[in-house]
Parts: structure tokens; C-alpha cells; sequence
């Protein structure tokens, strides 16, 4: 393994050799803590199902040996000496960002994930021509401004995934106005990010319709979740009976779909939002487009400033991910349910072995 210079910090972690499935134990060195840097033991990291595409080179793009893990939490061991928000001892996470050039239009208004140049947390390439390893590790040494401080109200482990799949479905939430009492949203998938977005939903009073094609995520929605109605997207009457009742939509299904369907359950002018990412091309006909004057768009995660506000809003609400912990030995046991979709809704690796608590 080649080793950049100033990477002289011992990490061990759990990566993927090879597009297998599985990861393996793996040591590794971290850069030295900078001026502007802070370095973390981790404690959690949530597992995500774009680590399974990057394990599985499923987009063609992976850098092996890859460590996954871009929903972060632990504690600040070590600040740089130009470091003023973090000191040793606070509770903080690190999400899908390591880095961006800073200074581009996107980045000056804290898009940061928008950036031409942004590294990611896992598989980007840093500015010192380094790959990124990410959270499935014991130690973490990040950029004071790609970080976030987690509110003393969540658990670390439950708030790790807000760091993926709450700012996914928060930010278009607020871009697109969705967070106004009393309007109505659709939630396409009950999984790691839909479970969220009705979260997020139904803290802010929207009227939360989850739809989807499993008879079984009914009681799950309504009971668990909340939420106010539930349609079972295979079903022509039920999907008829709500035709142009929603303001609103997001489309959390990651695998390939017709947007038509859905499209029809706004009303006119509404609004409908892709989250995920389709391995293949989504379908998008033209005729429910073009007679409700309706609107589909896609977002990408959120900038720092966003996910700050994210945090601290589930802080203030106590909106967590419902998670499964997963022990560092049944990592790759949890990937293939993961695969099969088999977690309530998100499991979270315990880094640091310390079972669930603050």
C-alpha cells in the first residue's frame, strides 16, 4: 500500500478488496491532524446502501481497496491549532463530504456537495491526491468545516444516518417548501431515507401519505411512523382514489420504476423529488407532466449549513433513524441483508463497541 506523505497516523478498519460483497479487516494510515483539522474517534458509522454499489463496483468507479462509511459519529480527540468551534470531548458526526475547493460559487453559499471539484468521505480523492477512507474505521481525521456537531438530545448511534439519509430528504424538503403545515406529502418507499422523510413530515404537520408496493409496510406506517394514509402502488383502485391529492412527493426507491403513477397523484403544479439512484434509467412519460403542470427534480444530499440546521432541528423535534446495531464482526452479515433489504430501517455498525447508548 503506497503511503502519502504526512499519513503517518495508525487506522485499522474494514474494507473491500474486491468488488465481493464483503469487507475485511484492514490497517491503514491516516493524514496528521492539520491546523484546520479535527480528528475523531468513531463511534458509529451507519451503513448506507451506496456502500453496497461501491463494495459491489456497481457504478464502475470504485478505488480498491475501499473502506465504506459516510454517516459518522464519535467524539473530538485532537483540534488544530486553527480550529475555534471543536474541542476534545464534543459529540460530532461527519457525512458524505471530506472535501471541496472552497471557493466556487456553490461553495461560497454552502453547497458544498454541489462542487465541481468535492471529495467524498469514501473513494474521493483529497487535495492532497490521497483517496478517502471512510467511517467503517476506528479514527477519522477531518476538515473543521465538514463537520457537524450532534445535539446532547440523540443517541449517536440512531443520529449516524441523519448524516446520509436525513439531509437526503431534508434539503429538497426545505427547497421545495415542503415544510408547511398542513400540506400534503408523498413518500414513495418506506426504507433508510422514506422512513425519515415521514419522520421529517410529520414533525413539521404535513399530512404524510406513504406509498408503496409491500402490503406489509401498512401497519409499519401507520402504527409505527404515523403516517396518515398508506397506498399500495400496485393496486389501480387505491392509486385512482388519491389521484391529484398531494402537493408534494419523494421518490426514495433506488431501483427502476415508472414515475407516471406517481406523477398522477399531484395535484396540479405539484412537485416530485428523486432521492435515489436507479442502477437504470427511470421511466418518465410525458402526458402527466404536461397536463398537471408538474415538476420533477432530483437533489443530491445537502451542504454543511444545511446539515447543521438538519441536526439540529431533529435535536429539537428528537427525530432519530430507527436502526438495527450491528457488532464490527457482523458487518458483512448486515451487507447482505442489506442487499436484500432486510433492516428495520438502517443498520449501524458500532465502531467502537460500546452497544447503544448517548
Amino acid at each position: 500500500m503506497e503511503v502519502t506523505p504526512n499519513h503517518t497516523q495508525a487506522a485499522s478498519g474494514w474494507a473491500a478488496m474486491e468488488a465481493s460483497g464483503k469487507v475485511v479487516p484492514f490497517a491503514f494510515k491516516r493524514r496528521e491532524n492539520g491546523v484546520d483539522d479535527v480528528t475523531i474517534k468513531v463511534h458509529y458509522c451507519g451503513m448506507c446502501h451506496t456502500d453496497l454499489h461501491f463494495i459491489n463496483n456497481d457504478w464502475g468507479i470504485t478505488m480498491y481497496p475501499v473502506v465504506p462509511g459516510h454517516e459518522i459519529t464519535g467524539v473530538v480527540t485532537k483540534v488544530g491549532s486553527d480550529v475555534s468551534g471543536f474541542r476534545p470531548g464534543d459529540r460530532v458526526g461527519v457525512g458524505c463530504i471530506a472535501a471541496s475547493c472552497l471557493d466556487c460559487d456553490h461553495c461560497r453559499r454552502s453547497e458544498e456537495n454541489y462542487c465541481d471539484k468535492v471529495a467524498l468521505t469514501y473513494n474521493g480523492i483529497f487535495w492532497d491526491g490521497s483517496v478517502t477512507y471512510g467511517g467503517y474505521s476506528n479514527m477519522l481525521v477531518a476538515h473543521k468545516r465538514f463537520l457537524v456537531r450532534i445535539p446532547d438530545a440523540l443517541p449517536l448511534d440512531a443520529a449516524a444516518p441523519l448524516l446520509c439519509a436525513g439531509i437526503t430528504v431534508y434539503s429538497p424538503m426545505k427547497q421545495h417548501g415542503m415544510l408547511h403545515a398542513g400540506r400534503r406529502l408523498g413518500v414513495v418507499g418506506l426504507g433508510g431515507l422514506g422512513h425519515v422523510a415521514v419522520k421529517f413530515g410529520k414533525a413539521f404537520g404535513l399530512k404524510v401519505t406513504v406509498i408503496s408496493t409491500s402490503p406489509a409496510k401498512e401497519r409499519e406506517a401507520r402504527e409505527s411512523l404515523k403516517a396518515d394514509d398508506f397506498v399500495l402502488s400496485t393496486d389501480d383502485k387505491q392509486m385512482q382514489a388519491m389521484a391529484r391529492s398531494l402537493d408534494y412527493v419523494i421518490d426514495t426507491v433506488s431501483t427502476q420504476h415508472s414515475l407516471g403513477p406517481i406523477l398522477e397523484l399531484l395535484k396540479v403544479n405539484g412537485k416530485l423529488v428523486l432521492v435515489a439512484a436507479p442502477d437504470k434509467p427511470v421511466e418518465l412519460p410525458s402526458f402527466p407532466l404536461i397536463f398537471g403542470k408538474r415538476t420533477v427534480s432530483g437533489s443530491m444530499t445537502g451542504g454543511m449549513k444545511e446539515t447543521q440546521e438538519m441536526m439540529d432541528l431533529c435535536g429539537e423535534h428528537g427525530i432519530t433513524a430507527d436502526i438495527e446495531l450491528v457488532s464490527t464482526d457482523g458487518i458483512n452479515d448486515a451487507l447482505a441483508r442489506l442487499a436484500r433489504n432486510d433492516v428495520r430501517y438502517r443498520f449501524v455498525v458500532d465502531v467502537a463497541g460500546n452497544g447503544s447508548r448517548l
